[in-house]
């Protein structure tokens, strides 16, 4: 459709959650009237990106369909870049959560528009009335890798067939924990497992994409400070 002066790749990323601020990053650097392509897979785009352009006086200019993405094109509009500003709020986000005690050993957690329930740590039956709160910590890191998998390999075009993750979380002594022993330790001692990854993509570009989702994982980051943790990366054909 058009030529562009640069051109940015969201993935499938969508408007609410990172997008703009790629956008606003590969915008700052134009001048009024350049135009700038933003690549994207998430097909939410398609209305959310005009209405934000009106919004904030860029114009949109259209889309065309690409090989597996639609290429959307933006001109630079006379408008005042918040880019630091947006990224500064960005770093300075908070994650809130409410958390509510329930009858019996169970608690209500309210997290922005979801609400769900936790059981007991020591609890050692298959069913349960609700995942304890090492189920959901375990869940965490299980889920912040297999989703930001999917996004830092979108990023660069690549699609991901399948992707599963399997953990298991090892306590140090959870009788100490539940008062049958008066020594020990509660924490978590090990998680391990193993990622499975089924694409079309070249093994090392897969295998690259791991690492990266690795190093840029907040829960990861955060939980091999204190835990030791071993994950295996599988490519299933």
């Amino acid at each position: 459709m058009l030529d562009p002066h640069a051109v940015c790749d969201g993935g499938d990323l969508d408007c609410g959650s990172g997008l703009l601020l790629i956008i606003n990053k590969n915008m700052s650097p134009l001048i009024e009237g350049q135009v700038l392509e933003i690549r994207s897979r998430e097909s939410t785009v398609a209305d959310d990106l005009p209405a934000w352009c009106r919004m904030v006086k860029h114009e949109f200019l259209g889309s065309e369909p690409g090989d597996d993405t639609v290429r959307y094109f933006v001109r630079k509009g006379q408008t005042e870049s918040n880019i630091e500003k947006d990224l500064e709020a960005a770093k300075g986000y908070k994650w809130n959560v409410r958390v509510q005690g329930e009858k019996g050993l169970r608690a209500k957690v309210y997290a922005r528009n979801h609400r769900f329930y936790s059981g007991q740590p020591a609890e050692f039956s298959p069913n349960v009335d609700a995942p304890s709160a090492v189920d959901y910590l375990i869940t965490s890191l299980a889920s912040c890798l297999a989703v930001g998998y999917k996004a830092h390999a979108s990023r660069r075009n690549v699609t991901v067939d399948q992707i599963e993750l399997s953990l298991k979380g090892e306590i140090e002594n959870i009788l100490y924990h539940m008062e049958i022993e008066e020594s020990g330790n509660p924490s978590l001692k090990q998680i391990s497992g193993t990622c499975y990854v089924s694409s079309s993509a070249d093994e090392k570009l897969l295998e690259e994409i791991w690492q990266i989702t690795l190093d840029r994982s907040p829960i990861y980051q955060t939980l091999k400070k204190a835990v030791e943790i071993n994950l295996v990366f599988s490519l299933v054909y």
